[in-house]
Formats: structure tokens, sequence, C-alpha cells
């Protein structure tokens, strides 16, 4: 067979069946198209995309994304320690050594199995034996701390946030050092978390579409007005809006004056009042405290005793940005009662301030040590000192019985509150806003 004539061939065969090879040939490019372009963006499953405000690192991202991920030795559910990778621990010699023993069949993300090797807490003051698979011996360098299992309760990982939790990491995206986005995967399902550096640009991103749901923000306007968006509120008791004072300013140092500025300010739109730095779910919590109701009475005879000068001069009330509306009410009610202030914004502690308005995260245990505590003067931003706080904080953290560490928090919350180094406010709402079908 010739060359001219095998040509003829293919090129009647093509003439003839033109219609059915472009046909062929459309389809294939449609498979190639959905198989290696659009078949990997399409999920099968549910999937969520959450907007997050807050620059993060991938080893600190927010804790409720961490705890999907991954578990810790142990698990605080608000008001109590349970276990979670551990299935027990104890101390015999009151807090100095912790000997944990690991739940059995626990496996990572990548189907290995979990063994003490895998706990890799670092403490630079702990030292951690592993006598075998199942066991953790830590040794506190320091001394006794009964809150140690707390510590413990935070996730552990291996290398690319691989975990022991139900949600695994996908696909994780990070620019200069801080994370873009974070996809998670169960099963078919997909949560895929967008961070945004401003609440402004959160917003914007809802906006425009690229979210289904913006995550814990304190003003839900303009979407509680729209149509086809869902506002849900819920109190975050683990934290309070809180005035420190600078204990060690002029006018300040004298309780009097800072009782005063706390029973000046109404009181009456806030819808959680908060009156102790402990959560209010606590086994510690002591709910028999001085309340410092609104009263402008009072607080003009408190401000009697202060001499006219340092009365006469401004207030410097620092309040981060979130906060900037209630600081201006504040600082209206201060007004009322003969006071001046001006109101200054940060997003970060300031290094000098007399007044300091802010959301204080409540630890999971009721040790407060770095926050009240006379040496700690990098964490003590309100500079407090009292012998009697001391010794109360001293005296928790190596209490080994929960009664008698219970009694010592009761009067730690009762004298912080007659000292008042800082005004407890309210408990904060938060706002989660969905698309609705």
């Amino acid at each position: 067979m010739s060359l001219k004539y095998l040509f003829e061939l293919i090129r009647a065969y093509i003439k003839r069946f033109r219609g059915i090879i472009s046909l062929g040939v459309a389809i294939g490019i449609l498979i190639f198209v959905f198989i290696y372009i659009l078949l990997p963006h399409i999920s099968f499953g549910n999937k969520n995309i959450i907007g997050i405000t807050g620059r993060y690192r991938p080893n600190d991202l927010p804790e409720e994304i961490l705890s999907l991920i991954g578990k810790g030795l142990t698990k605080f559910d608000g008001s109590t320690l349970e276990p979670d990778l551990a299935s027990s621990w104890e101390s015999q010699d009151n807090g100095k050594t912790w000997i944990f023993r690991l739940k059995d069949g626990v496996f990572w993300q990548d189907g290995t199995k979990l063994t003490s090797k895998d706990i890799n807490y670092e403490f630079s003051d702990v030292k951690i034996e592993r006598p075998d698979d199942h066991s953790l011996i830590f040794t506190l360098e320091k001394g006794p701390y009964s809150p140690f299992p707390t510590v413990l309760s935070k996730p552990v990982f291996k290398k690319g946030l691989l975990g022991t939790g139900e949600w695994k990491v996908k696909k994780i995206s990070v620019e200069n050092t801080y994370v873009q986005e974070l996809v998670l995967e169960k099963d078919k399902d997909n949560i895929i978390y967008k961070f945004y550096p401003t609440v402004e640009r959160t917003k914007l991103a809802y906006k425009l579409g690229k979210i289904d749901t913006i995550s814990r923000i304190l003003d839900p306007s303009p979407f509680d007005l729209w149509k086809n968006t869902k506002t849900s509120e819920f109190k975050d008791a683990s934290q309070v809006v809180t005035l420190f004072f600078n204990t060690k300013d002029k006018l300040l140092s004298d309780k009097s004056i800072r009782q005063a500025l706390f029973y000046a300010i109404k009181k009456d739109s806030f819808k959680f009042r908060a009156d102790s730095p402990i959560n209010p779910n606590s086994w510690t919590y002591n709910p028999q405290l001085k309340a410092y109701d609104y009263d402008t009475e009072k607080a003009k005879q408190l401000l009697e005793k202060i001499p006219d000068d340092l009365l006469a001069e401004e207030i410097k009330l620092v309040s981060t940005t979130n906060l900037l509306p209630l600081a201006e009410k504040v600082a209206a009610d201060w007004k009322e009662v003969g006071l001046k202030s001006q109101i200054l914004v940060s997003s970060v502690i300031p290094e000098e301030f007399q007044v300091f308005l802010t959301i204080f995260d409540i630890p999971d245990d009721p040790d407060q040590y770095p926050i009240w505590h006379s040496t700690q003067n990098d964490t003590n931003i309100s500079k407090y000192a009292s012998p009697r706080i001391d010794k109360l904080l001293e005296d928790g953290r190596i209490e080994m019985k929960m009664e008698e560490r219970r009694k010592i928090y009761l009067d730690f919350q009762k004298y912080l509150l007659e000292d008042l180094p800082a005004a407890f406010l309210y408990h904060p709402v938060y706002y989660n806003i969905n698309r609705s079908d």
C-alpha cells in the first residue's frame, strides 16, 4: 500500500465521520478539564468558609481551631479538667512530680500509634522521662505546681499540624510567617478558614462573598439588618472586659480614686455583668463579692479624699480599638462626677498608662500568679503589690486539696476586689454571622 493511497484513505475517512470525530474530541477535552482542573476544587460534602480576624502563625492558631485538629493529655470543659490523650495522672510528692498514663489505641492522623515518645511539650524548667510507651513522668524543677495538669491540655502535634483530632489539615497557606488560609477536612466535609488583619477587612470579605461565616465579632452591624443572613450571639465567660489601673500612678495609687472611678460607671447597659477575674463557671468562683453598683454619690464622697490638684489633671484612658465606643461612654460617666479624661488608642499593652481598657482572657485554672503577684514585672500590668494577695497566690498554686484551694481563691477574689487594681465590667458578647438559605 502506497503512502499516497493511505493518505487519501484517511482523508476520506475523516471527511465521512468528521461530525463524530469532532464530538469525540470535544468530549475528551471536557473530560480532561473536569478531571484535572475542576474536580480538585469540587467538594461532595459540606463546605464552610469562615473569616477570622487576627494575625496568627501556624503554631499559635486560635484554640477553637487547634482543638479540632489535635488533643492534649487533658482537656478543660469550661469548669473541670478531664482526661483526653491521658487515661489518668497522679502526683505522689505534692505536685513536684507528675505521672501520666496514655490511653491505649490512640492513633495519629497518619495511622501511626501514639506513644509517649510523641508527646513533645517543651518546658524550660520541666524534666520529662518516658519509662515506656504508655507513661510519662514530669519533674518540675522549680518545685510543686498544682495546676500543672491544666497546662497539659494544650494539643500536641507532629510536624505539619498532624494531630489526633477528627479534623485533618488538608492545606495551609502562609505568607510572611502568618497564616492566610487553612483548610481542614473530615470525611467529605471541609472547613476553610481565611484570616484577615482587621474586622473591616473581614466584613468586606463577607460582603464580597469570599466567606460564608464571620466568627466572633463584637459588632454585628450591618449584617444584623441583612436578609438571608443569620446573626447568633453568645456570651464568652472565659473573657472579661476590664479596666486595669496603674497602681503606681500618683493619682491611682490611692484605692479610693480607683473605687470612685468604678462607682461612677453606669453598668445597666452591660448585658452580662462581671465582678471577678475568675470564670463564673469555675469551681472557685466567689458569688459574694463587692458589687460596685452605679453610685455617683458614693463616687463623689470618695473623691473628696483626693487633693484637688490631682483631680484637676486629665486621666489618660488607653483603649483597644474594638472597645473605643465603650471608652467614650466611660469617659462621659467620669465627666459627670467632675473628672476629666483623655482617650488614647493602642493595639498592644502600652508601656505607660493610667487606665487601660481591654479584654482579659481568664486562665482555665484559677491560678493567676503571673497577673497579680508583685514579682511578675512583665505580666502584672497594673503594677499591683499586696503581701496578702501574694501569699494567697503562692499558697494556691501549691495546694493539692481542691477544697483548700477553693477557700484560697475565694479569699483571693474578696481581697482583690477590695483593693481594686482592676475593674471587671462584663463578659463580652460575640456574634457569628452566617449566610442563611
